[in-house]
């Protein structure tokens, strides 16, 4: 099988020429290149992951001139940090970048491990953020494998292995280990990265651009498309709730979301679980319904209905009233800070 090939026999001409097109070719001014601050380059991963460069970049540069230090980051409150968060979605990465910052701060001084192995025993950083790390920052010639670059070196192995397998996944980590050239990790990491965002694409790659299409299998074969492969589907589900908008003289009652689940630690507006809920916690009162949001989350679909009332004083769910000026500085998700903000 064609993923069987000796990477060894490939790997010199692809080191060589992933690293004189990245050169030439790839990206050079984003806000976290041309530095070896761990710090920076390590918050940029973590805001990368499921997360285009584009939204990226205005949270990058405020986190940096909030918090230019990791130890700055580590002092902060939690809630603080995911209000700077709020819109740039998954907040298990923001949870786990405030725990991460903590720990380098109370166990290593303020200074990053300086090896992929040491930056793993961190929460929240895993084997292929580690790598990017240890190669930008010290130079380790490690590997990385994150969606991009699994894309790119599935294409040019032609690998047959179904990456939803935990050991056809191992498979492809020995490979790209295997294919990592003498010198210039730096480079050659990022340019996988670049080759991945901008050339070898999911589904429109532009093979006639590629540096490394005479070497590419999946592009001799002639259907690059049908690699990297991954059957397992995800199932998504559905989801159907209830929001209460009260506002009383320009304060609006928020909620805060349990530590696990779901929108973990963010403010909400009371949450419930039917209408008839919703309307038995302000008896008497009427309500209007607002248009319901749909939003899409990683495993389901929620459905969000609202109900907006000015309540009585003596009639009010549990929650602590945040007047409207102040809601910048609390975590609310972004589908809900947009409705009240064009509310």
């Amino acid at each position: 099988m064609p993923e069987t090939l000796t990477p060894p026999a490939l790997a010199a001409d692809f080191g060589k020429t992933v690293v004189a097109w990245q050169r030439r070719h790839g990206r050079h001014t984003l806000p976290w290149q041309n530095t070896r601050d761990p710090y920076r380059v390590w918050l940029s991963e973590v805001m990368l992951q499921q997360t285009q460069v584009t939204t990226v970049l205005g949270y990058y540069e405020r986190f940096l001139a909030r918090w230019p230090r990791v130890t700055d980051l580590a002092a902060a409150s939690l809630d603080d940090v995911l209000a700077q968060w709020a819109g740039l979605g998954y907040y298990s990465r923001a949870r786990n970048l405030h725990a991460c910052a903590r720990a380098v701060a109370a166990l290593h001084g303020g200074a990053f491990p300086q090896s992929a192995a040491g930056l793993q025993t961190l929460p929240g950083i895993g084997r292929s953020t580690a790598a990017a790390i240890a190669a930008f920052c010290f130079g380790e010639r490690v590997a990385i494998l994150d969606g991009n670059v699994k894309r790119v070196l599935g294409r040019v192995l032609a690998f047959e292995g179904d990456l939803a397998s935990s050991a056809a996944e191992k498979r492809l980590w020995d490979l790209a280990t295997a294919l990592l050239p003498e010198q210039d990790m730096d480079r050659y990491t990022q340019g996988l990265m670049d080759l991945g965002a901008t050339v070898c694409t999911a589904r429109s790659p532009n093979c006639l651009l590629c540096p490394v299409q005479p070497l590419c299998l999946a592009q001799q074969q002639g259907e690059p498309t049908r690699f990297p492969i991954k059957t397992k589907k995800l199932k998504r589900g559905r989801r159907e709730n209830w929001w209460l908008w009260l506002e009383r003289e320009g304060r609006v009652l928020l909620q805060q979301r349990p530590a696990t689940g779901v929108w973990a630690g963010l403010w909400t507006l009371p949450l419930y679980d039917d209408e008839a809920s919703a309307r038995a916690a302000l008896p008497g009162e009427v309500l209007h319904t607002l248009p319901r949001i749909q939003h899409a989350l990683t495993h389901f679909d929620w459905v969000l209905h609202t109900l907006r009332a000015e309540p009585a004083a003596d009639a009010t769910p549990p929650g602590t009233w945040v007047a409207r000026e102040k809601l910048a500085d609390y975590a609310l998700p972004a589908p809900l800070k947009k409705m009240i903000e064009e509310g």
